[in-house]
């Protein structure tokens, strides 16, 4: 096959090896990651099998580099300060962050009977915290 086609990736013209004749991307090796990236992404949209496995595969590296993301901050402040700065600024945007022992009632409710109903996903909560609604129910 003769002639020049675009790179979809960087727009520029390359002639396409005669052994892939719908060959869509240049021999650059930012276009190359470019092409992988895609469909690799695409991928992970259309087969449930390969997201699994990819799920498992990141799933199993954490267990095996349980250290790592800890070592990481630590080599990176830069980027733990910005992440921290970025988060804060997500949480603000969101309603009822929640923090292990805090609390804005000042007495503790009184003794009782009451029945507690999620109204919610969307608070940011840690150890097993979950947004409730307090219905004070008749003693009988």
């Amino acid at each position: 096959m003769t002639g020049t086609r675009r790179c979809a990736a960087c727009g520029e013209l390359f002639a396409p090896r005669p052994q892939t004749p719908d060959q869509q991307y240049c021999s650059a090796l930012a276009c190359q990651r470019q092409r992988k990236y895609r469909w690799h992404r695409e991928r992970m949209q259309s087969d449930p099998d390969y997201r699994q496995n990819q799920i498992q595969a990141q799933v199993g590296w954490a267990a095996r580099n349980p250290e790592y993301w800890c070592k990481y901050r630590l080599r990176n402040p830069d980027y733990t300060k910005r992440n921290r700065e970025l988060q804060r600024i997500r949480n603000g945007k969101r309603i009822g962050i929640a923090k292990m022992d805090v609390s804005d009632c000042a007495p503790p409710f009184p003794s009782g009977l009451y029945r507690l109903s999620p109204i919610g996903h969307e608070a940011i909560a840690k150890m097993g915290a979950c947004t409730v609604q307090l219905t004070v129910l008749p003693m009988t």
